[in-house]
């Protein structure tokens, strides 16, 4: 699919999955979800507990559709602003940047092109390529990285780096409000016999 038509696609999906989720923002100060609680909610999608991460920018809300799986067992999470059509994504990982790796790692959105690496502050690496800009925020031994879409403003990027932090109980939920939920219990079948490991009974009906 080209990508002006892929862009296209994802705002209109975003952009509505914004408007059925309603504009649920972070409660300030609010304590980080009990770990036991993260565990139970990125178990169910394949996402490592200690890479669960949230963010939030002025202007932009969370997209529930969009977090999932990224690298490994990382996560993937976008905003998007309905007034500017601009979008942010967070991905989070195991690597520790340097300033070496800063630089040979290419942008998700200029592969190929030399990048220049700068930190800053809040543990916070500015990265950019061919007029594309990232941040990378780093956040006990996990990197979550910030990229930008359909003109995201740099200074939106750092905001959304320089804010990562773990989710409060209520971001929890909004984050994975479109996930499956985790059963509480095993489900049990009513059409397995009661001993041995025999096929599910299949009862006859009228006339064999």
């Amino acid at each position: 699919m080209p990508r002006r038509r892929w862009l296209r696609s994802t705002v209109t999906m975003l952009a509505a999955g914004v408007a059925l989720g309603g504009c649920a923002s972070a409660t300030p100060g609010a304590d980080p979800a009990a770990a036991d609680r993260i565990a139970e909610r990125a178990s169910a999608v394949g996402i490592a507990p200690e890479l669960v991460y949230t963010t939030e920018v002025d202007g932009y809300d969370l997209a529930p559709q969009s977090v999932g799986p990224g690298a490994a067992d990382g996560m993937s999470a976008t905003w998007f602003n309905q007034a500017t059509g601009s979008m942010i994504t967070i991905r989070t990982d195991r690597t520790e940047l340097t300033a070496e790796t800063c630089a040979a790692t290419p942008l998700w959105d200029a592969p190929g092109v030399p990048v220049t690496c700068a930190e800053e502050e809040s543990d916070v690496w500015h990265r950019a390529a061919d007029g594309v800009d990232e941040y990378v925020a780093g956040r006990d031994g996990a990197s979550i990285w910030v990229s930008g879409m359909n003109a995201a403003a740099p200074a939106d990027l750092r905001a959304a780096a320089e804010a990562v932090h773990v989710p409060s109980e209520a971001e929890l939920d909004l984050l994975f409000s479109d996930a499956p939920e985790v059963p509480s219990a095993p489900v049990e079948r009513g059409d397995l016999p009661q001993n041995g490991d025999g096929a599910p009974i299949d009862p006859v009906g009228p006339g064999g």
